[in-house]
Parts: C-alpha cells; sequence; structure tokens
C-alpha cells in the first residue's frame, strides 16, 4: 500500500500494543520509527522474572506494596513461556517512544522509574476514553434500562458489580456473592454476564428464593454502560475484578472500589487500591457471603467508606485538571502529535533500543 501511495506519503510511524512485539519486525523493514503503546506493570513483571524464587506473599523489592503473588507472571503460563515471550520482546522491540494510558500524577515515581530505565519520551495521554471521547466501545449490548432504575434511587446508595468480559466464578462463589448482597441490605445493580458462571447459563445462576428476597432493592443486568453508570450520582461503590479501563473509568468519576481481581494486571492494580491510591477494599480470600456482607457494608454505610469517596473525589478532580487544556494529559497528547508529525519518512531514521 505504501508503495503504490507514495505521492500521499500518509504513514510515518507505527503504533503498536507492547505484546504485539513482532509489529516492530514490519516498522523496521518499512523503515518505520515506531511508538508502543504499554502497561508499566507488565513491562516490570519482566525485569522482575529472576526474583521468582521468592515467596508469594514477599514484598517484591523497589515495588512497594507489592508482593510476589501480585505480579501478572503467575498468571501467564509456566515460566518456561514468561521468559521466551519476555526475551522474545526484548530481543526484537525497538522504539522511539512508548505512550501510557495513565495519568501522571496517579503513577508519577513508577513513571519516572521507568523513564531513566528505557531513555525514550514518554506520553502519559490517559485515561484515553476522556481524551478520546466515543459513543460506545463495548463489545456486548448494552441494557440502557438499568439508567431508568437507578434515577429512582437515593444519591450515593448502589453498589454496581461488574466483574469485565473475561473473568468467571463458580456456582459456589456466585451463591455467596448473591446471598451477601441480599444480607447487606444495601441497593445493588449487579452485572451477570452471560458465560461469566462456569458451566451455566445466565437463567440458572442465581439461587433459588434470592429474587424474592431482594426484590425491588437490586436490579440485575447482562450487561451495563458502565461509564453512565459510574457517573450517576446514585452509584457510591464499585465491586470490581480491578481491569485497568475500568479501575480508570471509577477513578475518573470518583467512585471507591470493593477489589476481587482474578488475572493479568488486576491484582498489581487492587495492591495499588488500597494500599497506595486508598480508594479501594480488598477481598482476598475465598468468596463467603459473611465476609461480602461485611466488605459491603464497610464501602457503603460505614465512616470508612465515605473517607474513601472523599479520596476517590479528590482524585476524580485531578483527573480533571489533567484533561482539561493546559493539562497535563492535554499536554502530554499535543506533544506526541507533534512528536509524530516531526517523523520524516525521507530521511535517515536511527533506531535505538529501549530494552
Amino acid at each position: 500500500m505504501m508503495e503504490e501511495n507514495k505521492s500521499l506519503d500518509q504513514v510515518v510511524c507505527i503504533i503498536y500494543d507492547v505484546l504485539m512485539y513482532f509489529a516492530e519486525a514490519v516498522a523496521k523493514s518499512l523503515k518505520l520509527p515506531s511508538i508502543i503503546s504499554a502497561m508499566y506493570r507488565l513491562v516490570l513483571c519482566w525485569i522482575l522474572i529472576p526474583f521468582l524464587g521468592s515467596k508469594p506473599k514477599d514484598l517484591v523489592p523497589g515495588l512497594h506494596p507489592l508482593r510476589f503473588k501480585d505480579l501478572p507472571i503467575s498468571n501467564m503460563g509456566s515460566l518456561d513461556d514468561v521468559v521466551k515471550l519476555a526475551m522474545d520482546s526484548r530481543t526484537t522491540r525497538i522504539s522511539s517512544a512508548i505512550i501510557w494510558n495513565t495519568i501522571d500524577h496517579l503513577e508519577h515515581s513508577s513513571l519516572e522509574q521507568l523513564h531513566q530505565l528505557y531513555n525514550v519520551p514518554f506520553f502519559s495521554i490517559g485515561p484515553l476514553h476522556k481524551m478520546a471521547l466515543a459513543t460506545s466501545t463495548s463489545l456486548l449490548i448494552e441494557d440502557t434500562d438499568c439508567i431508568e432504575w437507578l434515577d429512582k434511587q437515593a444519591p450515593l446508595s448502589v453498589l454496581y458489580i461488574s466483574l469485565g468480559s473475561l473473568a468467571t466464578v463458580d456456582k459456589k462463589e456466585i451463591a455467596e456473592m448473591a446471598w451477601g448482597l441480599a444480607n447487606s441490605g444495601r441497593p445493588f445493580l449487579w452485572v451477570v454476564r452471560p458465560g461469566s458462571v462456569r458451566d451455566s447459563e445466565s437463567a440458572e445462576l442465581l439461587p433459588e428464593g434470592f429474587k424474592e428476597q431482594i426484590r425491588e432493592r437490586g436490579h440485575i443486568v447482562k450487561w451495563a454502560p458502565q461509564k453512565e453508570v459510574l457517573a450517576h450520582g446514585a452509584v457510591g461503590g464499585f465491586w470490581s475484578h480491578c481491569g485497568w479501563n475500568s479501575t480508570l473509568e471509577s477513578i475518573c468519576e470518583g467512585v471507591p472500589l470493593i477489589c476481587m481481581p482474578h488475572f493479568a494486571d488486576q491484582n498489581v492494580t487492587a495492591r495499588y487500591l488500597c494500599h497506595v491510591w486508598k480508594i479501594g477494599l480488598e477481598l482476598e480470600h475465598e468468596l463467603e457471603r459473611g465476609e461480602i456482607e461485611k466488605v459491603v457494608k464497610r464501602l457503603m454505610t460505614d465512616k470508612e467508606g465515605e473517607e474513601l469517596r472523599q479520596r476517590a473525589g479528590d482524585m476524580k478532580e485531578k483527573v480533571e485538571l489533567c484533561t482539561r487544556e493546559a493539562g497535563l494529559s492535554y499536554n502530554s497528547l499535543n506533544d506526541l502529535a507533534e512528536f509524530i508529525l516531526s517523523f520524516q519518512r525521507s530521511s535517515l531514521f536511527t533506531l535505538q533500543p529501549w530494552l
């Protein structure tokens, strides 16, 4: 395509996701510069592979408050597979810059540490869903009727529960979740996605008598317009799997979280939410209705929950400052545009390794 459209001269660089490292070979063969879109947690875990002999609950040196059990590598198959992925990406990846879907003030120290390591321009242009608005990015059909239900609820009274598009639980766990929510006495909006319970269909998911007990206090949908839900004044908490998109969406709306991570970077994010940013409560152990009832009440009715909401509200204000004109993310996005425009395909481009 580039050969056929030489006069248009449209392609000036290739931007690719950090795990799609093989795209670098394409950029190199076309003599194009490349920019990586990355999540720092995944990159850091590759650096830390030599420490894998430590105990799961040991703190990772230099990465407080992370434990070794929180690192994404624990969910990426065998050690041989992890090492091969890391080595392939290290030896083939060459880049002229890195894009981060984050906010500088949120992860400043980590970004500084990585900047010293990689020594290429960094562009923190998050949260992307605020910087580049879209009508919908959902892969599933959203049930917008839940907004009408939320409209009838008191301010900050509703707990929103969604474990994302990939995480699954078993029948026992969904039953414990259901009765914990019922026993908490709090209103809730619960996303029970088809396929989210292993070996079950959605019609069979919830325990007998559950819907009769909650009546109008709970609203259950297959999928929800999450950004709109989190922005609704009735929502006072979010029980989440702690995927990065969900985390950013919650932070942007000032909603504190109950954290139930499953895999990949979710454990890392949950630790930061609870121990660094302090806007989350952990659900670390086996799901049990009594513990669920307690953590829901802590978030939704206790003074502890009010303090979490206050901190989450403060973070929301900082995000708004970053995304408005002259803010950090706003300026970083403009800098990225200028950086891309500076590339000249016809000139000699010197490739510089960053790993």
